[in-house]
């Protein structure tokens, strides 16, 4: 029940524990202190020898001693409290600088909704592990020891003796039950954090799920999820339950045993009734700190659950240090034999070997799932190389720092985020020394500086990712972000799709105007948009199908005549039907 890593992970809490454990004998020893003198005060009562000289210093005593033990309660509470404070913070530390080691490919290893779940609730079932279950480990040994003495001094070694005896029954129960607690707890977690993964997609893809009103299906599914979440915690209760009623018989009837033999040693003349009374008041403390052990037991086998998949987490293996510096600024990058998979059962990219040299306009084409845009996220380092290799600059793109990566090559994507804020705080992202002029020149070129300025200019709110403008406006402004950048290579993943034809035009003008000042990367479905590209790239399920310009690939890459043919007949029928 004890978790090596988690102890080296935080031995601050060590101490925190020890003070624990210290502050709950104290409230014990001063809760033993005072039903001795209640005991003392009932046997002169019944020997007809007490006096108020007797009670008054007994009940002052008394008062003392129950100020004494709310002072020890909330120590324990506070030492507790502490306990849990510095894992609490310790662990979230800890996965967060693995996240940050693990840069952009960090998906490769946890989604972001199981690492949600870990760092939030994972982390909190700790907290209770650490102020609760591993202190009262402790105390539940070390006070049935310290009762068993004072019974064995208050006159009956028998009665003390037969109730220890009885304590460690319910350790005994704890650990029958333990792995099968173990299995139903780790259960448990797979099937939250896949609750947790499916609620956040279809959270995020309502809009797209109404549209095609596809939510009835989600829900169904989500239903069924639900419904299986709910059987693995029901058998989850029901074992904490059964596991609940073994201790309470234990704990509670060997509380009985310790007063049946008292009661049994006084009538035989062989036992105080101070002594008898001392120990009938004092059985069920035998067993009551097992019993809460009992009852923390289950929350720690939760908090050990949780932390085998943090710890799984924080195992997963790290890219090399990253110790390349990219600071040129004419940026040539090369794919040299790529092979990429998702997973083990399909490859995307097959053995692709491709150049886009420094200040050129490449465009790379193909059929959705043809592995364009996997190509952009292996050149950002989003996802790791396994085989074949890419550089930017002569340099290998996994050993060059992310900061510098990042300073040299900016990435516009079909769904830009925005944080809640001002239009001046997320242009600032980019660059925070520009400053008002630059911001609104660079709104001016993306066309959508007009239409700012009547909403309140560089001080205009963005709700949530921008959620209050259109699709194009939001794509003008991302663009806008990315000029200010100013890097010397520009990525352009599908960026005018989904958007309407003034925001396309307007997009695709601002792009070509990169064109001789820096490296630009466009990648699209829709060929017309990189006719004039120096040179373009086809791909066909994953292989590459032909290399050239516009007329080249027309003339020597079949799949790529296709493309276009069909694309015209699309774009000519969509003129006939609009006249």
């Amino acid at each position: 029940m004890f978790d090596k890593r988690l102890m080296e992970m935080c031995p601050e809490s060590k101490r925190y524990i020890a003070g624990n454990v210290l502050m709950q004998w104290l409230e014990m020893a001063l809760n033993t202190l005072m039903i001795l003198i209640i005991a003392r005060l009932c046997g002169s009562v019944y020997a007809r020898e007490i006096s108020m000289a007797k009670v008054l210093p007994s009940a002052a005593l008394i008062v003392i001693i129950t100020a004494a033990r709310r002072f020890a309660s909330q120590g324990a509470v506070r030492m507790s409290y502490m306990a849990a404070k510095t894992v609490r913070k310790k662990l979230r530390e800890q996965i967060y600088a693995k996240l940050l080691r693990l840069g952009t490919s960090y998906r490769e290893h946890a989604s972001t909704a199981e690492l949600v779940q870990e760092s939030v609730e994972g982390v909190d079932q700790l907290e209770s592990y650490f102020g609760q279950y591993v202190p009262q480990f402790f105390y539940a040994f070390l006070a049935p020891l310290t009762l068993f003495v004072l019974f064995g001094l208050a006159g009956s070694w028998k009665v003390a003796g037969v109730l220890l005896v009885c304590v460690p029954l319910i350790p005994g129960a704890i650990m029958v039950v333990q792995k099968i607690a173990k299995k139903l707890l780790a259960k448990y977690w797979d099937q939250y954090a896949q609750l947790g993964s499916t609620f956040l997609e279809n959270l995020q893809g309502m809009t797209a799920l109404k549209i095609y009103q596809a939510d009835a299906y989600k829900n169904e599914q989500m239903n069924k999820e639900s419904e299986h979440f709910r059987e693995v915690t029901m058998k989850v209760l029901t074992m904490q339950l059964n596991s609940i009623i073994i201790m309470d018989f234990v704990a509670y009837g060997g509380a009985a045993l310790g007063i049946v033999l008292a009661c049994s040693a006084y009538l035989k003349g062989n036992l105080s009734l101070a002594s008898c009374i001392f120990m009938i008041l004092l059985s069920a403390d035998f067993f009551l700190p097992m019993r809460r052990l009992g009852s923390y037991f289950h929350v720690a086998m939760n908090g050990l659950a949780a932390s085998d998949r943090i710890f799984t987490f924080l195992a997963e293996e790290e890219p090399a240090e990253k110790t390349e510096t990219l600071t040129e600024e004419n940026v040539d990058i090369v794919l040299s034999h790529v092979s990429f998979s998702y997973t083990p059962e399909r490859e995307v990219l097959h053995d692709i070997t491709m150049d886009i040299p420094a200040g050129s306009f490449t465009g790379i084409v193909g059929e959705s799932g043809s592995g364009k845009s996997t190509i952009a996220s292996l050149i950002l380092s989003r996802n790791t190389v396994k085989n074949g290799r890419i550089t930017a600059a002569g340099k290998d793109i996994g050993k060059i720092r992310e900061d510098d990566l990042f300073k040299e090559i900016t990435y516009i994507g079909p769904n830009a985020f925005f944080f809640k804020g001002t239009v001046r705080d997320n242009l600032a992202l980019a660059d925070p020394n520009a400053d008002d002029a630059v911001m609104q020149e660079a709104l001016k070129q993306c066309g959508i500086a007009e239409f700012l300025d009547t909403q309140g200019g560089l001080d205009t709110m963005l709700s949530e990712n921008a959620g209050n403008l259109s699709g194009g406006q939001r794509q003008r402004l991302a663009l806008a972000r990315a000029l200010l950048h100013d890097s010397p290579v520009y990525i352009f993943d599908e960026a005018t799709s989904n958007i309407d034809t003034e925001s396309e035009e307007t997009i695709l003008q601002t792009i070509k105007g990169l064109r001789g000042k820096k490296t630009v990367l466009m990648i699209t479905h829709r060929l017309a948009n990189v006719v004039s590209a120096d040179r373009i790239w086809c791909l066909d399920q994953g292989f590459l199908a032909g290399s050239g310009t516009h007329e080249e690939l027309l003339q020597t890459c079949g799949k790529y005549a296709e493309l276009w043919k069909t694309q015209k007949e699309l774009e000519d029928f969509g003129k006939e039907s609009g006249r």
